[in-house]
């Protein structure tokens, strides 16, 4: 089955759609049984997508699992409220106190955050590397290393990561391999044929696609599915049946809505490189971006987000590059049909083991559905009024 036919027709098996297109939403917290034999049965097969209790799912959420694991491989997906929730309750499902753990020194801040202001607490350490390390992450693997955690490309500053590298030196010590898929989104990479034991994704972002639901995904290998699985109970992990819907909505139109967005963002990066103040293009299909050779042997296409670095400019003088835009409004996510932009001048601050060297700040974009050229001509006016502020 080709991937568009996969997007169009995973979780839509009969036994959840009943007939209708859609899977329906359903809303349960209690499920009634008219029989003993039958409650015992559901409890036997609670983990064979069978109904006991709302919190263990409902068909709407068995639904969205499956169209999750057919996207991205592996076998079985738990749900989550948010892609933050994914990230940290799949790291403490397993690991224990006095383990150690490998994390990418570009990881989504808020993941930082949990290695040192959470796990820290519990006894579990945590060894920031190079994103570019590759096979050489061998020499920081300890004998209590548990999990050796990815995010490619790494937020904000876009290194590609050597997975397969990373996975073959991680699966010899016995670490489990997590990746951060959400730039790849379950289409654009497929984690499972790279190594990968678990693929997690911020689903708020291209799965939902719209800008309104919060939703995370830890997508897991026959191996280590029943512990995700089991672990995300006990943690209480939940998610709403109407957010579900509207992710399962999102995926069918997944494929097309990537494939415009990487268009538009290669339009608009192109036309960035030419521009005098742009020093670097932090986008994966160019050469320009550290393990772009990664991005070409591994991955399938691109999105609409990347950075780019000036040459000029401080924190001061980008405000009214980003304060007078019409089209891109500035915001903490990406994925939605809208353009997003963020300027960052602290990236030296977000990272440990790697030194950012870039003098001038780092403009962030997200490009949405819109026109290029519109969003184009939003650009010009804002380097307009960024290099009127620095030379008045």
């Amino acid at each position: 089955m080709k991937e568009e036919t996969k997007i169009v027709t995973a979780g839509r098996s009969a036994k959840w759609t009943k007939g209708v297109v859609n899977p329906p939403v359903t809303r349960a917290s209690t499920v009634v049984f008219e029989t003993v034999d039958e409650m015992n049965n559901a409890v036997a097969n609670r983990f064979n997508e069978t109904m006991v209790y709302g919190r263990r799912g409902t068909t709407t959420s068995f639904a969205f699992s499956d169209a999750m694991t057919t996207l991205e491989g592996g076998a079985g997906c738990a749900l989550y409220p948010s892609g933050t929730a994914a990230i940290t309750n799949a790291i403490l499902a397993f690991v224990e106190s006095g383990d150690h753990i490998l994390m990418v020194d570009t990881a989504y801040e808020p993941t930082r955050d949990y290695c040192d202001k959470i796990l820290a607490k519990m006894g579990v350490t945590t060894t920031y590397y190079d994103p570019l390390i590759g096979a050489d992450i061998e020499r920081l693997i300890k004998p209590n290393t548990r999990v050796v955690f990815l995010e490619s490309p790494g937020s904000i500053t876009m290194e590609v990561q050597d997975v397969p590298a990373i996975s073959k030196v991680a699966r010899q010590h016995d670490c489990i391999v997590m990746l951060d898929n959400t730039w790849g989104a379950g289409i654009n990479f497929k984690p499972f044929d790279f190594g990968v034991d678990i693929s997690i994704q911020a689903a708020t972002k291209y799965i939902v696609g719209h800008s309104d639901v919060m939703l995370g995904t830890a997508t897991a290998s026959e191996k280590y599915w029943p512990q995700l699985r089991d672990n995300s109970y006990l943690m209480g992990q939940c998610t709403s049946p109407d957010d579900l819907y509207l992710a399962l909505r999102g995926v069918r139109t997944l494929g097309v809505r990537l494939k415009q967005h990487q268009e538009n963002a290669l339009k608009v990066a192109k036309w960035l490189e030419q521009r005098p103040e742009v020093e670097t293009i932090l986008h994966p299909a160019f050469e320009s971006c550290p393990g772009h050779e990664f991005f070409n042997r591994d991955f399938n296409g691109s999105n609409g987000l990347f950075s780019f670095v000036l040459n000029r400019g401080d924190k001061k003088t980008i405000k009214p590059f980003l304060d007078g835009l019409s089209h891109f409004k500035m915001g903490y996510s990406w994925g939605g049909f809208e353009s997003l932009i963020l300027g960052i001048t602290n990236v030296a601050s977000l990272r440990t083991s790697t030194q950012w060297q870039a003098k001038h700040p780092l403009i962030r974009v997200h490009i949405g559905l819109e026109n290029a050229d519109d969003l184009i001509e939003d650009l010009e006016k804002a380097f307009d009024r960024l290099n009127n502020a620095i030379d008045s």
